[in-house]
């Protein structure tokens, strides 16, 4: 296991900043990795000055950075890095180093179960899409927000900026709550220009074009697109595309440190109006449709005026026959068609 890992990483390299103890100064090396033993020297003359068994060498600061690496020893001799390459090779050689060590008195299966951890830490770390998955299943809500907000302020490079009347801001904040509860915390927006539909952020944000509020008889459509951009994110996870679209080093930072630089969403919200719509199942669409009183057919009519390919949302609409309960008020819906005239 051990050699299997090691492979990955020949010739690996990096700068830090090495301490030879507590009370030393901070000086300048690289740091190379061997196939046992981390080794540091001095960048002008090429001299070693310290080598660390691997097995032995541990983090300090777990998901911090710079990383601060030290032998396992008490004498304050420390190693910082910011190289990610080099941090997740340090990382998952120790673990697949570990893991292949003699354990007294434990079962085969914990030795086993040692050596699948390893793997599974140069799986996560290695493979992107693994990493993507990775990353943002353990964001909290406020980073996703954040990260959401700067994807927004990419998008409106296309779109103008959101449309702010203060009646018609109002007017989607309680169409949010009719549709999706007045805890769901789903944040619409509307933008004048540049969508020709409904576009999901991470953040629970569905941003609407004002084409779905104009020479409309009321809000049945914008929330239509609303629920299915909505339903659609519950599905495949809005943060998914966007981290693919960071890039892997920018990923992992977010990982390691809980921010997402600007600059690696800079040139999402080309990709996002791009991409090529796929509707939830008409399954799900049906019966979330029909827990939030809407109908489904003038959605569907206006995804595919033909009716070739949403023949079913509109032959199976929950609200056929019976009128379902008014979504806004008409006050709130004159406001809301307002909302882009300040």
């Amino acid at each position: 296991m051990a050699s299997t890992a090691l492979s990955k990483y020949e010739k690996l390299e990096c700068s830090g900043l090495w301490r030879e103890n507590a009370q030393g100064q901070r000086r300048e090396v690289i740091a190379n990795l061997g196939t046992t033993s981390l080794i540091l020297s001095d960048p002008k003359q090429e001299v070693a000055l310290s080598h660390w068994s691997l097995p032995a060498v541990k983090r300090l600061n777990p998901n911090e950075m710079p990383a601060l690496f030290a032998p396992d020893t008490a004498d304050g001799e420390t190693l910082e890095i910011d190289d990610p390459e080099m941090i997740v090779a340090l990382e998952t050689v120790h673990a697949a180093i570990r893991a292949t060590r003699p354990h007294p008195g434990r079962l085969r299966n914990s030795f086993l179960g040692a050596t699948a951890l390893g793997i599974l830490a140069i799986g996560v770390f290695w493979l992107p899409d693994a990493l993507e998955q990775h990353t943002a299943s353990f964001l909290p809500r406020t980073t996703r927000q954040d990260i959401g907000r700067t994807a927004l302020a990419d998008l409106t490079r296309l779109t103008g900026q959101p449309c702010t009347a203060q009646g018609g801001k109002t007017a989607l904040a309680k169409l949010s709550a009719r549709l999706f509860g007045p805890e769901a915390g789903v944040e619409l927006i509307v933008v004048r220009t540049g969508l020709a539909r409904a576009q999901s952020l991470p953040g629970r944000m569905v941003v609407l074009p004002e084409s779905l509020l104009a020479e409309q008889d009321g809000p049945e459509l914008a929330a239509g697109f609303a629920l299915s951009a909505r339903i659609a994110a519950e599905v495949n996870d809005t943060m998914i595309p966007l981290l693919h679209h960071a890039g892997f080093m920018a990923t992992f930072r977010l990982l390691t440190t809980g921010a997402l630089p600007a600059s690696a969403i800079a040139g999402y919200g080309d990709k996002l109006i791009d991409a090529p719509f796929s509707p939830p199942p008409d399954d799900l669409l049906l019966a979330r449709f029909e827990a939030a009183g809407l109908a489904t057919t003038p959605y569907a009519t206006a995804l595919d005026p033909s009716g070739a390919s949403t023949a079913n949302l509109i032959e199976s609409d929950p609200f056929a026959n019976v009128v379902p309960p008014a979504l806004l008020p008409d006050g709130d819906w004159v406001s809301l068609q307002d909302i882009c005239t300040n």
